[in-house]
This record gives C-alpha cells, sequence and structure tokens, in this order.
C-alpha cells in the first residue's frame, strides 16, 4: 500500500496566467488610452484648429461637443479635472504594460514566482485605479448636475457617452476579480491534503 505526499505551500510555485479577456481587453484599450491622454495632455495643439488636431484627433471635434471636459468650455475655463484625469491616464498605462510584459515576457504566456506575483499585483491594482477613476468621472457629472453631458439628446447621450465610457466600468471590474481572486488563491496558498486511501500494487 502507498500513501500519496502531501502536497504544501513549500513544494508549489505561483503561476499567474492572463485570462483571454484580460489580453483582449488590454489589446483594445491601451491604444485607445493612449490616443486619449495624448489627445489630453497636448491640448490645445490636438484641439479644433490646432496644429496636431487633424487627421489623428479630428474625431474629437464631435467628442468634444457631446462632453465638455474634452472640449473647448473645459479648456476656457481652466478646468483641471480634464488633466488630471490625463495624467492618471498615463499612469495606469505603464502600469498595464508593466503587468502584459511581465506575464508574457517570457514567451510562455503566463508569470512565475515573486516576478509573476509582483505583476498581478501591478495589474490588479491598475484596473482598481481604472474602476474608481471612471466611477469619479460619472459621478462628478452627477453632482454638477450632469454640467458636461446634460446638452445631449437621450440617444447621443447612449451612443456617444454611455456606451463608450461603461466599458470602463465592466471590464476593469471584471480584471479586479479575476485577478482578486488569484491573488487570494496564492495567499491562501495550496491546501495540506494528505490522500488517506490505499491502493493494492
Amino acid at each position: 500500500m502507498t500513501r500519496k505526499p502531501t502536497t504544501t505551500p513549500s513544494n508549489s510555485t505561483f503561476t499567474t496566467t492572463p485570462s483571454r479577456l484580460t489580453l483582449f481587453w488590454l489589446l483594445v484599450s491601451l491604444p485607445l488610452v493612449i490616443w486619449d491622454t495624448l489627445y489630453v495632455l497636448l491640448r490645445p495643439h490636438t484641439m479644433p484648429g490646432g496644429a496636431l488636431h487633424y487627421p489623428l484627433w479630428a474625431p474629437y471635434e464631435l467628442y468634444g461637443r457631446v462632453d465638455y471636459v474634452y472640449g473647448w468650455k473645459a479648456w476656457n475655463e481652466r478646468n483641471g479635472f480634464t488633466a488630471a484625469q490625463g495624467m492618471m491616464n498615463a499612469l495606469e498605462t505603464v502600469m498595464y504594460l508593466v503587468y502584459a510584459w511581465g506575464v508574457l515576457g517570457g514567451g510562455d504566456g503566463k508569470g512565475e514566482g515573486r516576478r509573476g506575483a509582483t505583476m498581478l499585483l501591478v495589474g490588479f491594482s491598475a484596473a482598481v485605479m481604472t474602476l474608481s477613476k471612471t466611477v469619479l468621472y460619472w459621478l462628478n457629472e452627477y453632482y454638477s448636475g450632469f454640467d458636461n453631458i446634460g446638452h445631449n439628446s437621450t440617444f447621443d447621450l447612449i451612443l456617444l457617452w454611455i456606451i463608450p465610457n461603461g466599458a470602463w466600468l465592466v471590464f476593469p471590474s471584471v480584471m479586479i476579480y479575476t485577478l482578486g481572486s488569484e491573488i487570494i488563491d496564492g495567499l491562501a496558498g495550496p491546501s495540506t491534503t494528505t490522500d488517506r486511501s490505499t491502493k493494492v500494487e
């Protein structure tokens, strides 16, 4: 009769593998956020009439009329919220890139050991920052009486503001859940179990 060996934290290596949904979201969101951040931080040159506006940031001529935070109203009033959230975008982008490089840089699509755990924490923190900032963005509109978006028709508001910005609520929330679950599992460690069953050889 034989007994299976006990599994303990000392003989296991932490491994993290990003989900396909996480990779999809990073692939889609990072170029958009970089584009958006550059628009914000390079204003007024990227705004309508600016030297850098056309063709790269031409769509912001419309969006600046939908959301005044991105338009001339906020710029002329020296509204600091736009640039502040732009700086947060830049920091989050760096963190997401560090996470992606850390877990994918080895060529096997996963991060292991201390490096993997560190990258997991970086990705989780970035997702929390993204979600918190997006919630703040929505709350800022609510508590200002929808000062920057209240002029839109219901159709335009849903199509051009709620749906695009809603994605930054949904996907970071999913990332927080999946990455957070990995962190909890890693902290809890593998269960110490002993198979008490026997077999006749």
